[in-house]
């Protein structure tokens, strides 16, 4: 397999809006560019400047990167990946870039958050348990269609649905923290209520911990016009309701409604919904001699 390696100078960010987002302190990405072809990435967007996004690209030493960032940071916290590109790519398998970074994050102490499309996430588990037991470990599995036939064209190349409920259930019956990103909501594509059910449905058959909702979908530069290419050729009726649209964020028109009847099935369950709940559930579960003040 063909990889291509590109200059890094560094790895950690802090983030700007407090550990409010599912806990997070930090952010790292060990790859760029994904290949889910997931219609809907915001990460496609002008903003960060991601040319040949489709493309997964490796950072060159990365891991030292990381590892010198580790050991300079005087408090621990909770470090995120997958924001940008999914830690479990193809090159995944072959590299474990993403493994040996979370056996540094482990061994240094830290937090993780982790977001993926990919079951290639169990493969992992050893180590979420032993970060679970210093820094904390809240793993999200992006689930936004239940029915596989919307997904395969929605999120081509992501595990199916079916093993991505089976991951959430595999992690969590070895006792991670995991639940489910139920975003975005495409409308008048999977925002309804059938939808939402199903998804609450396998989530509690998965024995997820959350659900964390949108119902809607950003519209950025560079993301929207990618968007709107893939409107056309699957979703025809619907490129000049999202053409037209001049919002930063689309919601759906269903969005209040929907929002009512998967509220009301998470209550019914127990299944946490609201980012609050999650993230001081998730603080609650953290060993407690590191629940620090950043």
């Amino acid at each position: 397999m063909n990889i291509e390696y590109i200059p890094a100078k560094s790895l950690m960010q802090r983030v700007k809006y407090g550990n409010t987002w599912f806990g997070i302190d930090y952010t790292i990405n060990l790859y760029r560019g994904c290949p889910h072809g997931c219609i809907y990435c915001d990460s496609r967007s002008s903003v960060y400047n991601n040319d040949n996004f489709d493309k997964v690209r490796v950072k060159e030493n990365a891991l030292s990167l990381l590892e010198k960032e580790l050991k300079s940071k005087r408090n621990k916290g909770v470090i995120s990946l997958g924001a940008m590109s999914d830690p479990y790519n193809p090159l995944e398998k072959q590299l474990n870039l993403t493994r040996d970074a979370l056996k540094l994050i482990d061994h240094y102490g830290f937090g993780l958050s982790l977001e993926t499309k990919s079951d290639l996430v169990t493969r992992d588990i050893d180590l979420f348990k032993t970060i679970s037991d210093k820094g904390g470990a809240i793993i999200k599995i992006s689930i936004t269609d239940s029915n596989q036939e919307r997904a395969s064209i929605i999120e081509p190349y992501a595990s199916s649905v079916e093993e991505r409920f089976k991951a959430v259930k595999t992690l969590v019956d070895n006792d991670i923290y995991a639940g489910i990103l139920m975003m975005p909501i495409l409308p008048g594509i999977n925002d309804c209520v059938e939808n939402i059910s199903e998804i609450v449905r396998q989530a509690l058959n998965a024995k997820a911990k959350f659900i964390y909702p949108s119902f809607g979908v950003t519209l950025r530069e560079g993301q929207k016009e990618y968007l709107l290419e893939q409107i056309k050729k699957t979703y025809p009726h619907l490129y000049e309701q999202y053409a037209n649209t001049n919002q930063y964020y689309y919601p759906s028109k269903e969005a209040k409604y929907l929002r009512s009847i998967f509220e009301g099935l998470c209550k019914k369950h127990g299944i946490l919904y609201r980012m609050e709940d999650i993230v001081k559930d998730f603080n609650d579960k953290k060993p407690h001699q590191l629940r620090l003040v950043l």
